[in-house]
């Protein structure tokens, strides 16, 4: 599906926009969908609302549309407001989850059907249609019908009809959750190559992570209604802010667990050591990336469970003292239920207060303290 990108343009041809969401709440009577939400999206920027599902990130995308109105709070597009402005007067575009496409229209009539509402010339749509099926590669579907294409053509259509918008920001509500794993990945590439030639700015709804992680220049991940931390990717994997942030980052996610004192320090509960972080009065959290463990001599004292092999490498699930953790380990490894063993990080452990869950930066040990 990739293609050749050589003949295609190297300077964008639209502009983004800023985008800038100002203490936004939406709520239906008692429900709270958004609790005074603030965003800063510059332009030209990928930027992904990542969370589970009823966190708000939909939501909050149809604020930016205009499909929804704010309850409280600003939205401004291109530093203008646009808080009470109808979808059309904003300036934006949306692919949907469901492609929407119309059946009985075909593949170009679809794609300038909003030019068509808008009374757009004929040889203005004409060029449009043009540049967007040929940024697509779908010049040879143009008569077919919706129902004679696959669901990755279905989305390339419903691309093209954000294209010929020319509109500076695009919004996409989880536009691959329909497709299988393969073509999810080939579309990804897709659409950030396709960002970065357009130079629009893009605000990309997800639940996926990995999706989050591959697109994004900025990710806004929400929970529950507010944002739980806006970073970008490296950040958020590197040093999440709460232990939310920590969990819903990572593939296995990072190993969370409880911390008692002993001694002069604080160890895995249940263990007699190493020490991973100085003595507190509260309730903290450790936490360790599976990919950080290794199997060593030294470290913390581990009991095999359950090996699954994934061919670039191994995820072991192990108890350690009455917690249980993941170690993702590299390569083929072969190890007995019940085998006992010690697992070392290179990396220092993130310490989060047990009760809010924000990160303790103070408290974080040093790598040589998880390796004694």
């Amino acid at each position: 599906m990739p293609r050749d990108e050589t003949s295609q343009p190297t300077r964008p041809v639209s502009a983004g926009a800023s985008v800038r969401l100002t203490g936004v709440s939406k709520r239906w009577g008692l429900t709270a969908g958004l609790r005074g939400i603030s965003i800063d999206i510059a332009p030209g920027s990928f930027t992904v609302l990542l969370g589970p599902s009823g966190c708000g990130k939909t939501t909050c995308l149809r604020i930016v549309a205009g499909l929804e109105t704010a309850t409280e709070g600003r939205v401004e597009i291109a530093g203008r407001d646009v808080t009470t402005l109808p979808p059309a007067a904003r300036g934006v575009a949306m692919v949907f989850q469901s492609y929407a496409l119309f059946p009985h229209l075909n593949v170009a009539e679809n794609i300038v059907f909003g030019l068509r509402a808008r009374r757009i010339p004929m040889p203005e749509r004409a060029r449009r249609l043009a540049r967007a099926a040929e940024l697509l590669g779908i010049g040879h579907l143009l008569e077919r019908k919706p129902g004679q294409l696959s669901g990755g053509q279905q989305q390339r259509v419903a691309l093209g009809r954000a294209i010929v918008a020319e509109a500076p920001v695009c919004l996409m509500d989880e536009p691959l959750s329909n497709l299988d794993a393969q073509l999810r990945a080939d579309m990804r590439r897709e659409i950030l190559a396709l960002q970065r030639r357009l130079g629009i700015t893009m605000l990309y709804v997800t639940h996926d992570q990995t999706e989050a992680m591959g697109m994004a220049d900025q990710i806004v991940l929400l929970r529950d209604g507010h944002v739980e931390q806006d970073a970008p990717p490296e950040k958020i994997y590197a040093r999440p802010a709460t232990s939310f942030a920590a969990r819903f980052i990572g593939t296995p996610p990072m190993n969370l667990f409880p911390l008692e004192q002993l001694g002069t320090g604080m160890v895995v509960r249940g263990t007699d050591g190493p020490i991973l972080a100085p003595p507190s009065a509260g309730q903290l959290l450790g936490g360790i990336r599976p990919e950080s463990l290794r199997i060593a001599e030294q470290g913390i004292p581990a009991r095999v469970g359950q090996t699954e092999y994934l061919g670039a490498d191994t995820v072991v699930a192990c108890t350690v003292g009455d917690v249980p953790m993941l170690a993702r380990l590299p390569g083929r490894v072969v190890l007995e239920n019940g085998t006992q063993m010690r697992l070392a990080t290179e990396e220092p452990i993130h310490v989060f207060d047990a009760a809010s869950g924000q990160r303790i930066e103070h408290c974080v040990a040093a790598k040589e303290t998880i390796n004694a």
